[in-house]
């Protein structure tokens, strides 16, 4: 008997040490999970090859509000996805953790009143446009373009699935 309650005993701090070490594998230097979505502070951000000024410049943002999702940190830099799928590296203080989402397809999205495909339009947002991120539930999202605030189908939108969303090979300089 008393061995079979140091041996629950065993198991439970078996236990609570796997949770701590999946707990301190997810710690990241900002303290916020990744991955993540950011969006970008100005209109112009350097991304570069690695997590530092000396790493080379791959390309520069030209989209402020552009939303990137964080797959890798550092306590400066943010190794980020893009709409299109390249990955690069950008300063931490050159994002913004306001959400924003884009519709990349160039067709436009019809907005609605209700989280419901039946219900009606509200507004209609642009094909490769930004807004901002209110709330999702299930499968819709509410977003602000402009003005107009309405329900879109989640999965028209990019920056709200939580799965990595880079292309599987390293990004090249556009």
């Amino acid at each position: 008997m008393v061995l079979a309650g140091v041996l629950v005993l065993a198991a439970g701090l078996a236990l609570k040490t796997g949770a701590e070490a999946g707990e301190a594998a997810r710690r990241t230097p900002s303290g916020l999970p990744v991955p993540r979505y950011v969006s970008l502070k100005f209109g112009e951000v350097n991304a570069r090859a690695g997590p530092g000024d000396d790493y080379r410049l791959l390309w520069t943002y030209r989209v402020r509000g552009l939303p990137l999702q964080v797959i890798a940190e550092t306590a400066d830099w943010r190794r980020v996805c893009d709409p299109e799928g390249a990955a690069a590296w950008v300063h931490q203080r050159t994002v913004d953790t306001r959400r924003k989402v884009m519709r990349v397809q160039p067709q436009p999205l019809p907005m609605h009143r209700r989280a419901e495909a039946k219900s009606r339009t509200v507004a209609v947002l642009s094909g490769r446009s930004l807004a901002s991120l209110e709330t999702c539930r299930d499968g819709w999202c509410r977003i602000e373009a402009g003005r107009a605030k309405g329900w879109v189908p989640a999965q028209a939108l990019w920056g709200v699935d939580e799965r990595p969303q880079c292309r599987p090979r390293m990004a090249t300089p556009r």
